[in-house]
């Protein structure tokens, strides 16, 4: 089953896009041998940076070069200004809702997201009940992921509230482009991307804790270099000028949280964390982690430390949360929501279970907790027997998953051997928030590489592309 898609650079009804007016110039002044050239030139600059990630699960090398393309997904400045609309009022939104469902949960004694939802979901909690981080800002880095169907109708996907990865390709795939390109960037006014680690760090900087003397201390949490996203928390840790720093580095000390240096213990102020919530705190959560900090979660409580992104947000990018949404922005905005949820059905409802039952070959199924593109599936695309064994899957644990119909997602070419070839994409801008809401103009491009494909993550043989937003 194909869907048709809107082209972003060439639909078949009004040809070709303003936005891609002046690339498309100079796309007709070269010549392919040179374009295809290019395209090695840029897979030798991944392969020598190190830009790679991990596969889970598959017994051959786990680490992979995630696949780059030359071709530039542009977007216009008016377009973007309708994107920043709509995802500032989300995030606002979202930060809202879980410093209440943490405090006086007013949005569930209105009845508008039920109590079992939160009390029965497993990225909820209970240990942050009360506890307000400093500055009160849960969700410090979100990622936004959106879909386009058509001119002007733009879809949030999901929240990424958690610990929201890939913002290391965005700058990379920028800093790319520049190098292979720089007559383009001289041509057309794209604007800049290449400061969120600075904004990034400004961010943390501004939501350390009230006793926090002088310029904060900050560092960033990995759980090490067999994660699949470690290359990231290297990079950002070296761009931010901040340590990079394990579980076994720190320990707390007089109250307060400290890492290991030459110099003896150091005082931490702001923690960017890349580790789980289960694995934070072995004295809170998991006994047998080994990535986290025993006692942190009680320096924390004592407002003696910023975790970035707060534990417990897992909450508010929960799938079966996300259905909520539109009700959630309302609730606390006081307007309808700019941008729209895809359609949702929760299988924990037995209407619903009836109908995704069905219908499955026509929709795409989720995980509530899952993220990477596992644990789905995408109904048009599997095997009678795929829906089969998923059927008894959602049987046997049907509040596990949500269901939504398979959109026509937008496409913007990439470079094949044969030409240019449409390919369905998604968008993750970069939101930042502390004292305001700072979104970097782009975000990263997820494009699905197999023709007709509508998963776009490299976990699942997608690829990426550098996103231009225009400066008009």
């Amino acid at each position: 089953m194909r869907l048709a898609a809107f082209d972003e650079m060439l639909p078949e009804v009004s040809g070709l896009r303003k936005p891609y007016s002046a690339y498309d110039r100079w796309l007709k002044e070269q010549d392919p041998a040179r374009l295809t050239e290019k395209m090695q030139d840029a897979e030798r600059v991944f392969r020598k940076t190190g830009i790679t990630f991990a596969v889970y699960g598959e017994q051959e090398a786990s680490e992979r070069l995630i696949p780059f393309d030359i071709v530039p997904r542009i977007i216009s400045g008016n377009e973007w200004r309708r994107l920043t609309q709509g995802i500032e009022q989300r995030v606002q939104a979202l930060n809202a809702f879980l410093d209440d469902i943490y405090h006086r949960q007013e949005i569930l004694r209105a009845g508008r997201v039920p109590k079992e939802l939160i009390a029965r979901n497993e990225a909820f909690l209970p240990e942050m009940i009360g506890v307000r981080p400093p500055a009160g800002v849960y969700t410090h880095i979100i990622g936004v992921d959106i879909v386009r169907i058509s001119e002007n109708e733009f879809y949030v996907l999901e929240d990424n509230a958690r610990t929201p990865s890939g913002v290391s390709y965005m700058l990379e795939n920028r800093e790319t482009m520049m190098q292979l390109f720089p007559e383009l960037f001289q041509q057309i006014k794209v604007r800049p991307v290449e400061n969120y680690p600075q904004l990034l760090r400004q961010s943390l900087a501004a939501v350390r804790p009230q006793s926090t003397k002088g310029t904060p201390t900050i560092a960033v949490l990995t759980p090490g270099s067999y994660n699949s996203a470690y290359f990231e928390h290297a990079f950002l840790a070296d761009q931010m000028g901040v340590q990079l720093v394990e579980g076994q580095d720190l320990r707390v000390v007089d109250g307060h949280v400290a890492m290991r240096t030459t110099e003896g213990y150091k005082q931490i102020d702001v923690l960017y964390r890349r580790v789980d919530d289960s694995f934070l705190d072995p004295l809170t959560f998991r006994p047998d982690s080994a990535l986290g900090v025993p006692g942190i979660m009680d320096v924390y409580r004592a407002g003696n430390i910023t975790i970035a992104n707060a534990p417990g947000t897992g909450i508010a990018d929960d799938k079966a949360i996300y259905s909520y949404m539109p009700e959630i922005v309302e609730f606390y905005t006081g307007r309808k929501a700019i941008l729209g949820n895809i359609p949702t059905w929760r299988c924990s409802e037995p209407d619903s279970l009836k109908y995704v039952l069905e219908h499955l070959d026509e929709l795409v199924i989720k995980e509530v907790h899952g993220s990477g593109g596992y644990g789905m599936l995408v109904g048009p695309a599997a095997t009678k027997k795929e829906c089969q064994d998923f059927s008894r899957k959602l049987q046997a644990k049907p509040s596990n998953y949500i269901a939504q119909p398979t959109l026509a997602l937008s496409t913007c070419p990439i470079l094949t051997e044969k030409g240019l070839s449409p390919r369905h994409v998604d968008l993750r801008p970069y939101v930042l928030v502390s004292d305001r809401i700072q979104i970097v103009p782009g975000g990263l491009t997820r494009v699905a590489l197999k023709e007709g494909s509508l998963v776009v993550n490299s976990s699942q043989g997608g690829g990426t592309k550098d996103t231009w937003v225009l400066d008009d």
